[in-house]
């Protein structure tokens, strides 16, 4: 089985390389039925997003209630913070994650407390006192992924205490078989609930549409305040969001071929001396002396978009997309310019994580929302 053909990067354009975009585009189907849906732009899109919800429900083997359908994750973050858990509480996430959990805390009022992590149980025991708990899993900017005890861990505490559990899973398409999601958990009761994304393996990000999956309770939360903005999920990324479930064979194409890519990608960092942290995602993070000189002049000098992990508090790396084959190599070749080898690096990213997926305690904070 191959991957779907690459799209050339159009001449003069930047290499991007920074939002962990999909190089394999959307599915045909996908993109065909999105066509379609263009015509009735003049009428409004359906503000119940049942299409959508119904074949995310269909997919999962779920209830359509325990299902929510919005303008991409994004948007789902904010409902969370608006609406869960006890709001006269700080909500909790781990340091160095994607910022956008603290910032729409804070932005909604409710504030966030950020939990250094070397393993889970120190975010674990922030669990009590707290309104509600976001976890990145893959995580984002790391590209590791949690083990079953360390989630099992989570998930116990979020039962223990009644804080909800919000587990961010946009790069849950690329993991693989037997890694940890929140599906595995609904038939416990506990209170968690799943955050989902079409940008990534589906290919999508243009469209902007995401769902949340979880207790049925949870998701009628986040309905109720969806009212306020019934119709930010548009027609044509309903409709796409729908074709792209029911290809199967293009999302296994992608995951095949990001796996065979994100592979020869890290040995093509090993052939010029270079590491880069445990990944099961489409981007891997790759260490280098400054991280936020290096983003700087591969974009100025180089016309090459990666993203400094410094933007999320995992200073002294850069989160790099596993693009197609020609654009790595371009990125490799001005890497070396900008940041050339100078001493081994395997001691700092090969070093086992107490739990893949939080990472190391990173020493600065995100100052601005860069999703993903």
């Amino acid at each position: 089985m191959t991957a779907p053909a690459l799209p050339r990067t159009p001449p003069g354009a930047p290499v991007r390389l920074h939002l962990s975009e999909s190089p394999y585009g959307p599915s045909p189907h996908a993109l065909a039925a999105a066509h379609r849906a263009v015509d009735d732009t003049g009428t409004y899109p359906d503000p119940a997003r049942a299409a959508p919800g119904q074949a995310v429900a269909e997919l999962l083997g779920v209830r359509p209630d325990q299902v929510a359908v919005a303008n991409g994750s994004d948007e789902l973050v904010l409902l969370t913070a608006l609406c869960l858990g006890d709001r006269q509480r700080l909500g909790i996430t781990t340091a160095g994650t994607f910022p956008g959990y603290r910032i729409c805390l804070e932005n909604v009022g409710r504030g966030c407390r950020e939990v250094p992590m070397d393993g889970v149980d120190a975010l674990a025991d922030a669990f009590d006192g707290a309104g509600v708990a976001y976890v990145c899993n893959p995580h984002n900017p790391t590209g590791g992924a949690l083990d079953r005890a360390a989630f099992d861990l989570l998930v116990e505490r979020a039962t223990a205490t009644g804080t909800p559990l919000v587990v961010d899973e946009a790069y849950l398409d690329f993991a693989p078989p037997g890694t940890p999601q929140v599906l595995d958990y609904l038939g416990t009761g506990a209170p968690v609930l799943a955050l989902r994304t079409f940008s990534k393996a589906h290919g999508l990000a243009g469209l902007r549409i995401g769902y949340a999956v979880g207790r049925a309770d949870l998701v009628g939360r986040l309905r109720e305040v969806q009212g306020s903005m019934p119709f930010s999920v548009n027609r044509a990324a309903q409709a796409a969001a729908v074709a792209a479930l029911a290809d199967h064979g293009h999302l296994e194409r992608v995951r095949r071929g990001n796996a065979l890519a994100r592979e020869r990608f890290r040995a093509e960092l090993a052939v010029r001396g270079r590491g880069a942290l445990p990944s099961v995602t489409n981007f891997l993070a790759v260490p280098v002396p400054d991280s936020a000189r290096a983003e700087r002049l591969l974009e100025h000098d180089h016309g090459i978009l990666v993203r400094d992990a410094g933007r999320f508090g995992l200073d002294g790396y850069l989160r790099i997309s596993v693009g197609g084959a020609t654009d790595l190599e371009r990125l490799l070749d001005a890497l070396d310019i900008v940041a050339p080898v100078t001493a081994p690096v395997t001691d700092r990213v090969t070093a086992p994580l107490t739990d893949p997926g939080l990472g190391p305690t990173p020493p600065t904070r995100a100052t601005a929302q860069e999703h993903p």
